[in-house]
């Protein structure tokens, strides 16, 4: 019995070892289009920057170092949220951008309301809140990523929520209480 316990135990090391190919990146990429898409613009508010991210992202993912296939989605995330860094250079105090008239397909609007209160923030606020809240990096790893004290990325967090949470459309205030709840109590 022992003896088949260490080979099945083997085959799960064996098969969690094995790295992300191309083509696993690929697939991803195709699944979580939407999904990868509206991550990048959410980070850039800007639809031509959030298809560089995306396709700057696929190739970083398919021609970067190799990374276990289990951690192959959260890497092609990451992989988009590095490239809008690098073409953004969110810092803090800069203005946000001019009313941001999304290209993205009407889905509801709740959500429109939550993508334009997202987009319309300054853009370290942006990217803290994006990072942190939807994403679940921690205020370390976010300073850690876009260069900033872990007080400047509180101070950022603090204050997009904030904002988002006076949004004025109240179909958006009433659903995401509990999500503005939660990441309240992350930041305490």
């Amino acid at each position: 019995m022992n003896m088949f316990n260490q080979t099945r135990n083997r085959a799960a090391r064996e098969r969690a070892a094995e790295y992300a190919t191309r083509c696993d990146f690929e697939k991803i990429f195709t699944e979580d289009m939407t999904t990868l898409h509206l991550l990048a613009f959410l980070l850039t508010a800007d639809q031509a920057k959030a298809e560089r991210c995306f396709v700057a992202g696929l190739e970083e993912s398919t021609q970067g170092n190799p990374v276990f296939r289990q951690w192959a989605r959260s890497w092609s995330k990451r992989a988009i949220i590095r490239n809008a860094i690098k073409i953004m250079a969110p810092a803090p105090g800069q203005p946000s951008p001019a009313s941001v008239s999304p290209d993205m397909p009407k889905e509801s609007p709740e959500r429109d309301a939550l993508i334009a209160s997202v987009t319309e923030l300054e853009p370290l606020q942006r990217f803290v809140f994006v990072m942190s809240v939807l994403e679940g990096y921690s205020v370390n790893e976010c300073a850690t990523l876009l260069s900033c004290t872990v007080q400047e990325v509180a101070q950022a967090r603090s204050f997009a929520l904030g904002r988002i949470a006076t949004a004025p459309t109240p179909a958006y205030k009433i659903s995401s209480a509990p999500l503005l709840a939660q990441a309240q109590t992350r930041t305490t």
